[in-house]
């Protein structure tokens, strides 16, 4: 079954997103949907994981949406892409974390199509960027499985504003910073988008059984 590849052009609220992706889970649980890719931005907004921590927040007086992903305490707001999913793993390789290799590879093999060298880090989940020696995160994952089925996703800092995150601890790490791609490189970026769909089709082939 082919997957939806769908990209909304003004924001969407973080709270409806969900809904939509557990509303296609259900059907795809059933079989009754294609799989989904879904390519948007956010309002502002702040949303805590499942291993979240009240000691991660800074700024007492900021919101924070409570959300069923994993990971802990980030930020979300315009001029970041965020890269949401529902895949079903139930005909793939059941391996979550080699599901996570296929999501981190996918943004480092695009990043590399900018000239951009990143990595992934087993001990600080994520995508990172070697400043001089100092490491800087330039895309957040977080996922949840239900069913077998895969949904949530990740979120890549293209030119968004950096001032937020100064207001929690990002993902619970306190002694690195974030960065994004306009901080990295003067390049555009306007094809980055039809990049990360391309690499990520292409490295869940990887999970085929």
């Amino acid at each position: 079954m082919k997957i939806e590849i769908k990209k909304s052009t003004k924001p969407i609220k973080y709270n409806d997103a969900i809904s939509q992706l557990e509303a296609r889970l259900e059907l795809v649980s059933k079989n009754k949907s294609k799989e989904l890719i879904w390519i948007l931005e956010h309002d502002p907004i702040f949303t805590a994981g499942s291993s979240s921590s009240a000691n991660d927040i800074l700024d007492k007086s900021i919101e924070i949406y409570q959300t069923n992903r994993g990971g802990k305490i980030t930020y979300h707001g315009p001029g970041q892409l965020m890269f949401y999913f529902v895949i079903d793993l139930r005909n793939r390789k059941k391996d979550i974390r080699k599901f996570i290799s296929v999501i981190e590879n996918s943004i480092i093999e695009t990043l590399r199509e900018f000239k951009i060298e990143s990595h992934a880090d087993r001990n600080n989940i994520g995508i990172w960027f070697n400043n001089k020696g100092k490491m800087e995160k330039v895309a957040a994952i977080g996922i949840r499985v239900s069913k077998w089925i895969a949904y949530h996703g990740f979120c890549l800092n293209i030119k968004n504003d950096l001032n937020p995150y100064k207001k929690i601890i990002p993902c619970g790490i306190s002694n690195k910073e974030v960065t994004s791609l306009s901080k990295i490189s003067k390049l555009k970026f306007n094809k980055i988008e039809e990049i990360l769909i391309n690499k990520f089709i292409s490295n869940l082939k990887n999970l085929n059984v």
